[in-house]
């Protein structure tokens, strides 16, 4: 079987997306990457669109927050989804495609596969999507609660959601129509893959209900070391403190103001060290001085200081939550946009580490943070109850599993055999 994987062209997708579908290559299947200039070896079909309207506004996108990231960026995204629906099936028939993994923030892509009439899996790299009104949509930092009021709210939520999903969508329903495919435009449940829609969340980590549909399914980070380009880093910079590791991700890091604030409250700790990566959007010298204790570099071998660190500093993006978690790190959360306010209510809800905004963010208030965060060990305590639920998922063998179940397809089978 040849099966093609679709994803944006952003870190924390990319990261999850190319090790499901290395490990789904070790299985006998066939697998390329599409719309992408590779990653770590696999094959692929480049995207210059894609990637064209990702990298001209990547500074933009890293200047925003909150509903204002997010409209913004729907936008970029919606464009993206666009031109991939539009080429798809040229792609497919000219390379012999069976099947399609779409990671679902590329919005309607699976259009594209109605339309070839060929099988198609949903794979959340991110925060899955939840329309139902049983749990908060992922963009919003609300609590888990059972109450009608609650669900009200959470319905609402989602039909906000939706309804900006609407607003920039226009061109993919004229395709769509153009194309004779009907779609119920309110419920984007609606072309939810049957076969099968996987997250790289863990059970253990989400809210707890049971209302999920049967094609749904949890099952832990999609991480084989492999998807990282080799760092160099100043090892010999670090003492042997405590370690305060903190990124605010690869998108959202265009604020010096933030990474000012964190290197402040950590100045006020003389007995701690901080590492901390500020990407590739910010000079260096707009941050000012930076204390002894303080370690800054553009980029950071992640997960190898990860194992050293005794606190992360996070954005709330799923990768570095989910690593932080496979090490039993707890967390301080600054979600930003996107997913990641949902990301945060769960840590907030299984008390992985605590959780502020950044309109509340000062350096005497992150300061208070990380102390409470390495002096209460109800922290840590959870977060190795996550490690150990995430070792136990097998998050990668779990999913590819699933793939190969929903599609009828056995090891080393070159034949499809559709099981809808």
């Amino acid at each position: 079987m040849k099966i093609g994987f679709i994803c944006p062209q952003a870190p924390g997708h990319l990261n999850a997306i190319t090790s499901l579908a290395r490990h789904t290559q070790t299985r006998g299947h066939e697998v390329v990457l599409l719309f992408s200039s590779g990653a770590g070896g696999l094959p692929f079909i480049s995207g210059e669109e894609q990637e064209r309207i990702f990298t001209e506004n990547r500074a933009e996108i890293s200047k925003r927050q909150g509903e204002d990231a997010l409209k913004f960026s729907m936008g970029l995204l919606m464009d993206m989804s666009e031109s991939m629906i539009k080429a798809l099936p040229g792609i497919v028939k000219s390379n012999q495609i069976d099947a399609l993994v779409i990671d679902d923030i590329s919005f309607y892509v699976q259009l594209a596969a109605l339309e070839l009439g060929i099988p198609y899996i949903h794979a959340s790299a991110a925060m899955h999507f939840d329309y139902s009104g049983h749990t908060p949509l992922m963009m919003y930092p609300w609590p888990h609660e059972t109450n009608a009021a609650a669900q009200a709210r959470n319905r609402d939520g989602a039909a906000k959601f939706v309804q900006m999903l609407n607003e920039v969508n226009g061109g993919i329903r004229a395709h769509a129509e153009a194309a004779g495919l009907k779609i119920d435009w309110d419920n984007p449940h609606s072309t939810l893959s049957p076969w099968a829609s996987i997250s790289q969340v863990p059970k253990a980590f989400d809210f707890e209900t049971s209302h999920w549909p049967a094609q749904f399914h949890h099952t832990g980070p999609w991480d084989d070391g492999k998807s990282r380009e080799p760092v160099d880093f100043p090892w010999d910079r670090l003492t042997g403190e405590p370690l305060i590791y903190a990124s605010m991700g690869t998108i959202l890091n265009g604020r010096p103001e933030v990474f000012r604030t964190i290197i402040a409250a950590l100045a006020k700790h003389k007995d701690l060290q901080l590492v901390l990566s500020i990407g590739e959007q910010i000079d260096p010298q707009q941050l000012g001085p930076v204390p002894k204790n303080g370690v800054v570099v553009k980029r950071a071998p992640q997960l190898d200081v990860l194992k050293l660190a005794s606190v992360c500093i996070t954005h709330s993006g799923m990768n570095t939550v989910l690593e932080s978690l496979a090490r039993g790190v707890p967390q301080v959360a600054i979600p930003v946009a996107f997913d990641q306010p949902g990301i945060g209510a769960r840590i907030a809800h299984h008390r992985t580490g605590v959780v502020t905004s950044l309109d509340k963010l000062t350096a005497d208030h992150l300061s208070e943070l990380v102390t409470e965060v390495l002096n209460n060990s109800t922290y840590r305590n959870n977060a190795q109850r996550m490690q150990r639920a995430i070792a136990e998922a097998n998050g990668l063998s779990a999913a590819v599993d699933i793939i190969e179940q929903a599609l009828g397809a056995s090891r080393n089978s070159q034949t499809l055999v559709l099981n809808r």
